[in-house]
């Protein structure tokens, strides 16, 4: 079964939209996981927009499931972060600083030495690797040689034609995954995946290791409560 990474970036907006902790992130986060999600996603930005650095500390202490930490590893401080935590698992992330939400993936081919470094800095350490990458097979496969173990498939193409061409959206992503199983990489994805696409993305890509979803299925549980939603997100995945 692919598992389920809740991405509690809403939470910590909501939060901070107010000052105090309500709601309270380290709460949402046990609860995250009492409700049945197998992993609990951050991704800290340089201006602590929602996550807060300090969050991930406090974070590590109780996530008794997968952390995973994405960010840009071109910030010196959020490999320092990284490095001090040492979560289950890194999702290296190209954002450029200011940027509202990520929207590519690692060009693997223009960047496979700098990706190689950073890489080989985290896995040191003992924490697996996933990379951000477009649905191009050519990227995956270059993704393959620069040393992480997995690649995250950036989703929001398929989000965005999935209504109009169901089939047509997976193709590029069948693609991709083949190419990536084919060279031993494990298989994320994540971005724009809701209730209504996630079920077809995950039986169309067989290998797939683990979503990370955070802004629709929060936005979900506005309507359905949060252990009601995240029990319909697991029933998609089966």
């Amino acid at each position: 079964m692919t598992r389920l990474s809740v991405n509690i970036n809403k939470i910590a907006t909501l939060r901070n939209s107010r000052g105090g902790n309500n709601p309270d992130l380290i709460k949402v986060a046990l609860d995250c996981e009492r409700f049945g999600a197998q992993g609990i996603t951050v991704h800290p930005r340089p201006d602590e927009r929602h996550i807060r650095y300090n969050d991930v500390f406090e974070l590590k202490k109780i996530v008794t499931t997968e952390f995973n930490i994405e960010g840009n590893c071109q910030e010196q401080k959020f490999i320092d972060l990284v490095l001090a935590n040492k979560p289950e698992q890194v999702t290296l992330v190209p954002d450029v600083l200011g940027q509202i939400t990520s929207n590519h993936g690692w060009d693997t081919l223009k960047n496979q030495q700098y990706l190689k470094d950073m890489i080989a800095v985290f896995k040191n350490a003992g924490i697996r690797v996933s990379i951000f990458v477009d649905p191009v097979v050519e990227m995956v496969e270059a993704a393959a040689t620069t040393g992480t173990d997995r690649i995250e498939l950036y989703t929001e193409a398929y989000a965005h034609q999935y209504h109009q061409d169901k089939a047509a959206a997976i193709a590029p992503y069948i693609k991709a995954a083949e190419a990536a199983h084919k060279a031993g990489l494990g298989i994320n994805a994540g971005h724009d995946l809701d209730l209504g696409n996630l079920k077809y993305f995950a039986e169309n890509i067989p290998a797939l290791d683990e979503v990370s979803i955070g802004h629709a299925l929060i936005t979900d549980a506005l309507y359905y409560g949060l252990e009601n939603t995240i029990q319909m997100y697991l029933r998609q995945l089966v």
